[in-house]
This record gives structure tokens, C-alpha cells and sequence, in this order.
């Protein structure tokens, strides 16, 4: 086959693989959007709010914005009363990385009572989080924390899990 065609047929499958990237984001966001919120008065109260993990700092060494906005949303949820229990899930695969350690420490410290948090260290990935919370920690009626794209990613894994 000459140069052509299989530019041809390059360029074609890129665009395949394109359309089938944006059609399967489409799908998510709209198979979920009746269960995100952004007015803390229209979320409705959950025993759990589930805090998903992420860095704390990013890589110039400065505050990570989506974890300073993770930690802000479980206090104004907290202090709302839209959630009595805040379980935090994140990555501690080393001795010198511990996301639940350090986000307990910055919630202690903006005003959440140690014994209102919990900790999961396995919550690797997304999936992990979801399932963990629901099969060992009991609760499948919660409030995911985390910014909007991971929300619904973390909302569709947990309709299609049950």
C-alpha cells in the first residue's frame, strides 16, 4: 500500500478515536449531572461524605489547588451539617506519602473533630475509593468530594458497581 493510504487510514482511526473519547465523556457527564451540585443548600445530607485523595502539594512545591478545594468543600459540607462523618481515601503507598494522614490533619485543623474522620489508606485509584467505602466501611448512601470531572467519574463507577 502506498504512503497515502495508510495516512489515509491513520488519520481516519485517529478521528475514530477521537469521536469515541468524546462520546464516552459526553456519556458520563450526562449520565450523572442530575447528581452533582454546586449550591451547598440543594446537597442533600449523607451520613459519609467520601473525601477522595490527592496530592497536597503540587510540583513547583505550592498548594494544590484541587486539594486545597477538596478540603475546603468537606468543611462547608461538615459545618453545614450536610454530612456527620467525613472518610478519607487516598494514596500512602510509601512511609514518606500518606494523603489520609495529611488530609486529616489540615480538616483537624480548620475545626473537624478527630473522631468525625476516618481513614482509608488502600484508596489507590477511584475505583478502589468506591468500592472500599461501600464493601468494608458499610455505606453506599454518600457524598463524593472531590472537584466536578472526578465526581462524575467517581458517581458512574459507583452506579455501574452496584
Amino acid at each position: 500500500m502506498s504512503k497515502k493510504v495508510w495516512l489515509s487510514i491513520g488519520v481516519t482511526l485517529l478521528l475514530v478515536l477521537i469521536g469515541v473519547i468524546f462520546s464516552v465523556d459526553y456519556w458520563v457527564a450526562n449520565e450523572t449531572k442530575h447528581q452533582l451540585y454546586s449550591d451547598i443548600n440543594k446537597i442533600p445530607k449523607n451520613k459519609v461524605g467520601l473525601l477522595l485523595g490527592t496530592a497536597k502539594f503540587s510540583n513547583k512545591n505550592e498548594i494544590n489547588t484541587f486539594y486545597q478545594y477538596r478540603i475546603d468543600a468537606a468543611v462547608a459540607l461538615f459545618k453545614a451539617g450536610k454530612i456527620d462523618y467525613i472518610l478519607v481515601s487516598g494514596d500512602n503507598s510509601t512511609k514518606y506519602y500518606n494523603e489520609p494522614v495529611t488530609m486529616r490533619k489540615d480538616l483537624i485543623a480548620r475545626g473537624i473533630p478527630a473522631n468525625r474522620i476516618f481513614l482509608d489508606y488502600a484508596g489507590l485509584r477511584t475505583l478502589d475509593s468506591i468500592l472500599r467505602c461501600r464493601d468494608i466501611f458499610g455505606e453506599d448512601h454518600i457524598t463524593i468530594i472531590s472537584q466536578q470531572f472526578h465526581n462524575e467519574r467517581a458517581l458512574f463507577i459507583a452506579t455501574i458497581k452496584r
